[in-house]
């Protein structure tokens, strides 16, 4: 399927299962009061969008290769039309970067067709 053809498609709020993915990996990141207190904002968060480009610069995380089986089934959503959950994000000013504490995967699957993408996201 060509660049050109893909639509992506976004759910108006994020999925119920996000939040506890999100907290599992911001359990490895900070404290576990500082991880629920995040995941609870972001529940709270009103959604904004970013650019997919934006977001990998901020997040200084690699683009996921192709290959990568998550990857690979958000493509094939992305190409059935289904729609994707938006991205869960923390800024961590301390480091002066950005967690994706939610949808790595998504994002690497958007940004193979798109870099200028526009994301949904929560972020705080």
């Amino acid at each position: 399927m060509k660049k050109s053809d893909v639509k992506v498609k976004w759910l108006k709020e994020s999925e119920g299962h996000d939040y506890p993915a999100a907290l599992s990996y911001l359990s490895l990141l900070y404290p576990p009061k500082a991880a629920g207190e995040h995941v609870a904002k972001l529940k709270h968060a009103r959604i904004s969008q970013f650019k997919a480009k934006d977001i990998f610069r901020a997040s200084h995380l690699p683009l996921l290769k192709l290959s990568n089986y998550h990857v690979k089934q958000d493509q094939k959503k992305i190409e059935s039309h289904e729609r994707l959950s938006p991205l869960l994000l923390v800024r961590d000013s301390g480091h002066s970067t950005l967690i994706i504490a939610d949808g790595y995967h998504r994002l690497c699957a958007v940004y193979a067709y798109d870099e200028d993408a526009v994301i949904p996201c929560k972020i705080v």
